[in-house]
């Protein structure tokens, strides 16, 4: 049976590995190509740095692909404190991939927008289309983002009742998901909105932390498992 520690360091880092990528597509990328309120300079932007563009995407799928391992990790670590909870977790985490994946089409037809052989639109009309796909990228992130809040709800009732992490990681895990919920709604409702997950997002941190450096607590995790198991290794 593998080591309880050694599980929970591997979450550890998957979880944290998802941080640099997420710091790319929706932090630096931004900062580089979108100018608020003027489309002409974000489009001159996407194709002086197309390659920078380009590699958000890439950032944002390498990421999501990630979450695959992440939600399987996550399975082998709180599976025996609740199984139905464990499983309702993995699905949600996993039914947020195809959102983000498609997504991603709406910044490559932008980038298919400004080559060449579509100079048969004129200047205002290829502003406009591609506005238009910036603005459904958006959305289609503020969509996926309620997955990424609504995997964090039963995951953080796992790390409450697990008995081997301490309770308040689960309380930090459930404001974190409540605020990307949050967001997603109000976005949609209000657009420009305060987004709250901008100061609650360092709470969802906590956890992959705490499991890479302290691990769990052997002792109680072992309690969870059932005798049958540990006779079969």
């Amino acid at each position: 049976m593998t080591s309880p520690k050694r599980m929970a360091r591997l979450t550890g880092v998957l979880y944290l590995s998802l941080l640099p990528f997420g710091i790319f597509s929706f932090v630096y990328v931004p900062s580089i190509i979108f100018v608020h309120g003027d489309i002409s300079e974000t489009i001159n932007n996407i194709m002086e740095h197309e390659w920078i563009f380009r590699m958000g995407t890439i950032s944002h799928l390498i990421s999501q692909l990630l979450v695959v391992f992440l939600a399987l990790s996550m399975f082998r670590l709180f599976k025996y404190v609740n199984k139905d909870r464990t499983v309702l977790m993995m699905v949600l985490a996993l039914l947020g991939l195809p959102v983000a994946f498609l997504n991603e089409v709406h910044n490559l037809a932008v980038i298919r927008l400004l080559a060449p052989e579509y100079n048969v639109f004129t200047l205002d009309q290829l502003n406009a289309q591609v506005m238009l796909f910036l603005d459904m990228s958006r959305n289609g992130v503020l969509i996926a983002q309620i997955f990424w809040g609504l995997w964090l709800l039963p995951l953080g009732l796992l790390v409450y009742k697990s008995g081997f992490l301490p309770k308040f990681l689960g309380i930090l895990v459930l404001i974190a998901g409540c605020a990307y919920l949050f967001d997603s709604i109000m976005q949609i409702l209000l657009p420009g909105f305060l987004l709250v997950s901008r100061f609650t997002f360092i709470f969802e941190i906590v956890l992959p932390i705490w499991l890479l450096v302290k691990g769990v607590n052997e002792v109680n995790w072992k309690k969870l498992v059932p005798k049958i198991e540990f006779n079969n290794q």
